[in-house]
């Protein structure tokens, strides 16, 4: 089997398991033009270092979202930016800013090598370069809105080096999402005679994840890449949250989306991924529209106002600013045909004959269109003379309430990193 072979098989079998992957994604490219186009225009942005924002996308169970986040990840990796999938779980609830940073950080993928991430953003770091230099001052300046502990590590980072790995391994680890505690920053500031420079006072571990995104990114574009993008998928999954992590989670979709001035995140663009009927079937049914911003204010605390207004504003752009997801017209559908019977055919050494899949119908996802082409050339290449045909159900999303997936968000530590 040569690699060609060796390639095709692994896009036939992550079509088959509707999960694709980069040979998928290769093969058969996007169909989604418009959404392309916002995309492309989001990396401009961000190449710029404007505080960009991001972009909600919307579409039904198996009409290709995952496919498309895939697409765009390769698109962005070929622009130079750093990629992050992330999808949002009970592991990484997107209402917690410090879970979603872990997750991010971890599976951030970079254009031109592989291994961890921070690790080798780290290690590329010159720091008798221009981009450094004015990364460094650009750490310490009012605009940059970080706490001083970043200022602090990056320069113990550069000063101690190749003499105490230990504690440059402790401070990458800090970067990456990990606690450090201020005695050992202390301990060796003194150490370098400089223990009266940085002032650290306590920080909440939500306040300091969000000021992590900043300096990632910071530190990625010193390095040469261009931004970085994050591609959040499953985030119909909110609908199954509790009321207020719902409403924290409203808040926090606001801030990927349309950007909070008062948190920038510059250098940072993302795209979540929605099931198109979380408006009605969420918002109106169960009445997160009235019931969200009602619950928070009867709270009466001053952060649960704020959350109020930025869930409100995260429900507006989840009816207003979805870009849906455009049904496969019958040329491109048929095109897609015609592409996964040579990747089949290649894959496996043969001539698959026509298969009917199927039946033709306008709101059909084209998951079930590849899903039952590709079972129907795989029986009919093990027996010629079988005649398949394919059944369809229709599985969707549930939008009940779990309370499996209600977690305590670090982020509600008030002093963690002391």
């Amino acid at each position: 089997m040569n690699e060609r072979q060796v390639q095709q098989r692994r896009a036939i079998e992550a079509l088959r398991s509707g999960v694709p992957n980069r040979d998928a994604v290769r093969a058969l490219g996007s169909t989604q033009g418009a959404i392309e186009h916002s995309f492309v225009q989001k990396l401009v942005e961000v190449r710029s270092g404007a505080n960009a924002g991001g972009l909600l996308v919307a579409g039904g169970f198996g009409t290709g979202k995952s496919h498309l986040l895939e697409f765009l990840q390769h698109r962005a990796l070929e622009e130079r930016f750093v990629v992050s999938e992330v999808v949002i779980s009970k592991e990484t609830p997107l209402h917690d800013p410090a879970k979603i940073f872990r997750s991010a950080i971890a599976a951030a993928t970079l254009p031109d090598r592989r291994g961890d991430a921070l690790t080798a953003i780290a290690t590329a770091l010159r720091f008798d370069s221009p981009d450094y230099r004015q990364f460094y001052r650009w750490t310490g300046t009012p605009e940059a809105r970080l706490d001083e502990r970043f200022a602090a590590t990056l320069y113990l980072y550069e000063q101690l080096g190749a003499e105490d790995l230990e504690f440059s391994d402790r401070i990458r680890r800090f970067w990456a999402g990990d606690p450090i505690t201020l005695s050992e920053l202390r301990r060796k500031l003194r150490e370098c005679s400089q223990a009266a420079t940085w002032v650290l006072p306590k920080i909440s571990t939500r306040e300091l994840a969000l000021q992590r995104f900043r300096f990632a990114a910071g530190l990625m574009r010193c390095v040469g890449y261009a931004g970085w993008v994050l591609l959040f998928d499953e985030v119909e999954l909110i609908g199954r949250y509790s009321l207020l992590q719902r409403a924290r989670s409203y808040a926090e979709l606001a801030r990927w989306v349309a950007g909070f001035d008062t948190e920038p995140f510059p250098g940072v663009t993302a795209v979540l991924a929605i099931t198109d009927d979380f408006d009605e079937a969420v918002l109106q049914q169960k009445n997160d529209l009235e019931d969200v911003p009602n619950r928070l204010r009867t709270r009466g605390g001053p952060d649960d106002q704020i959350t109020a207004v930025r869930a409100e504003h995260g429900m507006r752009l989840i009816q207003r600013q979805s870009l849906h997801i455009e049904p496969v017209v019958e040329s491109s559908r048929q095109k897609i045909y015609r592409e996964l019977r040579t990747i089949h055919g290649e894959a496996y050494g043969w001539n698959p004959p026509d298969v009917a899949g199927v039946a033709t119908l306008e709101s059909r996802p084209m998951r079930q269109y590849v899903r039952s082409w590709i079972n129907e050339w795989d029986l009919k290449r093990l027996d010629p003379a079988y005649r398949p045909f394919t059944e369809v159900e229709e599985v969707g999303p549930g939008y009940e309430e779990d309370a499996a997936l209600e977690t305590r968000p670090e982020s509600d530590s008030k002093a963690a990193e002391e």
